[in-house]
């Protein structure tokens, strides 16, 4: 009996050993399996958190830029920056950005410390243009979903800041490609909308279309209306750019849309253009690595064309922009993230501005008075003392000063270039700390 015990005992513990072994055997290859799975999927699991921490690391390193000639960087957006108008007033300048809003500025705060802005929300989409009215009292904005333009009217409260309403309606969606640019005419009577394939519409301001207009350059890589409310040009695939003059009668009422004249002479597609603020100029950049400045101030309507003064040789590349100064004195062109300023007179190379944006500049504007030239190209607004500009008044001013044969003309011109080369001093010697800079007169 005791055999069999001592027998039956030996086996239960063999049989529990047994067990034991292939627990441990089980949960080893599990161990194994893990952490195989672990380092198979490790870079990929560890995606998210490494993703959040080089998030965190970007958005602490933003862009830093400094030049002698910023006068101001406008930071209030939180995303990209789109597109930038200023009134015609001079009082304030527009932008809109993929974060919903359009923010408008005081452009006299641009030499101040702080620069506040007032945000009209883009209810359930966000605006990818603005322009403002003639009158300085509302906004047209392009909807990057909705595909079509939205008014905003501009309501100056008691305390002098303002309200924006949206228009009920929207205009009613018309273009099939991706928009380039929306205008307003100075007139007030109609607004331009163009996009990439060969489409402008010309709409009334209640969103009626007056007219279109087939640019037969293949595609568009430009649009926009005059200062003066007459014009509206394209330029694109083609080396010209094409102007046509939108006719009103004598009681406002529309009567068509007539081929005003044509810029001929590039050798190459045109990327942008721009006029001057009476219109009497304009400025083309193209591929074939030049700008161009002509005198558009003819009577095309007795087939007079208008003719080319001057071609300088330049860097551009594909969504580069150009900018006159509203007295045809500065051209400035962006080349991706990088800005250089002309001297239209003698074609010279006067100012260049490295990576100015971390991503490539989107627009490239003047302001009304010639002061500043403003760009967009990330999440901040940079705004530049217009220098080529002021040294080409007080150029202009002595040539002025040689011919002059009147005393106290002589007297005043002095005055004046001594006058307007303290500013240009001020502006070149920047800002000092602790001290707001003096008020500016315009020389431009």
């Amino acid at each position: 009996v005791l055999g069999m015990e001592l027998a039956a005992l030996v086996a239960l513990t063999l049989l529990l050993g047994a067990l034991v072994v292939l627990v441990a055997l089980a949960v080893g290859k599990r161990k194994e399996e893990i952490r195989e799975e672990t380092e198979t999927a490790g870079p990929a699991s560890k995606k998210p958190k490494q993703e959040k921490q080089r998030i965190r690391k970007e958005k602490a390193s933003q862009h830093t830029f400094s030049h002698p000639l910023l006068a101001a960087a406008l930071k209030s957006h939180s995303g990209n920056v789109t597109c930038l108008d200023f009134s015609s007033n001079g009082k304030y300048l527009a932008s809109c950005a993929d974060d919903r809003t359009v923010r408008i500025w005081s452009t006299k705060d641009f030499l101040e410390r702080e620069h506040k802005c007032l945000r009209a929300n883009v209810e359930l989409d966000h605006a990818t243009l603005v322009r403002f009215s003639p009158d300085s009292r509302a906004f047209i904005t392009w909807l990057a979903n909705g595909d079509t333009i939205r008014i905003f009217k501009m309501m100056k409260k008691e305390d002098g800041t303002f309200s924006f309403k949206a228009a009920p309606e929207d205009f009613p969606q018309k273009h099939k490609a991706t928009i380039l640019n929306i205008g307003i005419a100075e007139t007030g009577k109609f607004i331009m909308s163009a996009s990439t394939d060969t489409n402008i519409h010309i709409w009334d301001l209640k969103g009626e279309i007056l007219a279109s207009i087939n640019t037969n350059q293949m595609t568009n890589s430009y649009a926009a209306v005059s200062p003066c409310g007459r014009f509206v040009a394209s330029c694109g695939f083609t080396p010209d750019v094409k102007v046509w003059e939108v006719c009103f009668g004598k009681g406002g009422e529309f009567k068509e849309v007539a081929r005003a004249f044509d810029l001929k002479g590039h050798s190459a597609g045109v990327h942008a253009f721009a006029f001057s603020n009476d219109s009497h100029r304009m400025v083309t950049v193209s591929k074939d690595g030049t700008w161009k400045l002509w005198n558009t101030d003819v009577e095309y309507k007795k087939q007079q064309d208008p003719y080319l003064m001057k071609t300088v040789p330049c860097t551009s590349s594909e969504g580069s922009r150009v900018a006159l100064s509203p007295d045809g004195r500065v051209v400035a062109i962006s080349d991706g993230c990088n800005v250089a300023m002309y001297n239209t007179a003698s074609g010279e190379l006067e100012e260049e501005l490295h990576s100015v944006h971390s991503q490539e500049i989107s627009d490239l504007r003047f302001d009304i008075n010639g002061r500043f030239l403003a760009c967009s190209g990330d999440k901040a607004i940079r705004v530049f003392h217009n220098a080529p500009g002021y040294r080409a008044a007080i150029r202009d001013m002595q040539d002025m000063l040689k011919k002059a044969q009147n005393e106290g003309m002589k007297q005043r011109l002095q005055q004046q270039i001594s006058e307007a080369q303290s500013t240009l001093d001020t502006v070149l010697a920047g800002p000092v700390e602790g001290k707001t800079p003096p008020p500016q007169r315009n020389w431009l």
